[in-house]
């Protein structure tokens, strides 16, 4: 299985200490050796790496560890191939555009038999997991040719995230770049750090920040793992069927899915 990784913040924000926890699951203190990758959003703009081989090994991963970008929407993910052998065009997250808007898409599970009609959009790799992004954009481009408030999309969105979670395992983290939904089929968790800010350590490896050195009281930054990323911070988890909708690091929505 894979891990992902989200953030929504009110300002812009850098993810490196998140990632540098994330990176040692990947073939280090974790299985996930089959690649990864990281997107984040400046404006419209995104910025995505990614990389097929391990990333506790990778070039480019130490690259993002020194190069602190600063994003409001990050998506990121270590891969432990079950569909799709590794390569690139296989590596999350995926990215396509619709409504004029970069949309990124990263996936934890496997849905068995999964086999959906073409459309506009197609994958370029083999993966369930791009298969079904591009599947959800068609299904939202066709009910809405045009732009919607995420309010509106959110019914057709939570729909289809059912419509998958019957398949399989369906963890998943999609954006817009305004908005950070998250979608929890077995395993997802969570923590929004605002003031007063307090110190943080790593499980996966010897590093510690204290946050309110590194921020102001008005900041707000909630970050969405597959496992809580901290030794010594409460983290809430999802339950399973159960969506978040992130907007500036504040939940703006949330539901359940049955069954």
């Amino acid at each position: 299985m894979c891990e992902l990784l989200g953030m929504s913040a009110n300002v812009p924000t850098d993810i490196v200490f998140s990632f540098t926890g994330l990176m040692q699951r990947g073939g280090r203190t974790g299985p996930h050796r089959d690649g990864w990758g990281i997107a984040f959003y400046e404006g419209r703009g995104l910025r995505l790496f990614q990389d097929p081989q391990a990333s506790s090994e990778s070039e480019v991963a130490r690259l993002v560890q020194r190069y602190p970008i600063k994003s409001e929407v990050v998506i990121g993910h270590i891969r432990q191939a079950n569909v799709g052998k590794v390569s690139l065009a296989n590596t999350h997250p995926f990215v396509r555009e619709l409504w004029g808007r970069n949309w990124c898409f990263a996936h934890n599970g496997q849905l068995a038999g999964f086999a959906p009609q073409p459309g506009f959009y197609r994958p370029v790799g083999d993966t369930d997991s791009e298969a079904a992004f591009c599947d959800l954009l068609n299904r939202i481009r066709l009910v809405f040719p045009e732009p919607v408030e995420i309010e509106e999309l959110l019914p057709t969105l939570v729909q289809a995230c059912a419509d998958y979670r019957r398949l399989g395992v369906f963890n998943a983290l999609l954006s817009d770049g305004d908005w950070l939904f998250s979608f929890c089929s077995t395993k997802l968790a969570h923590i929004t750090r605002r003031a007063p800010f307090g110190p943080a350590q790593l499980k996966d490896a010897d590093l510690r920040v204290d946050f309110q050195a590194e921020t102001t009281p008005d900041d707000v930054v909630t970050v969405v793992a597959t496992e809580p990323l901290t030794a010594n911070e409460a983290w809430a988890l999802y339950q399973p069927g159960q969506w978040m909708l992130w907007r500036r690091g504040e939940m703006v929505a949330e539901g359940q899915v049955a069954g």
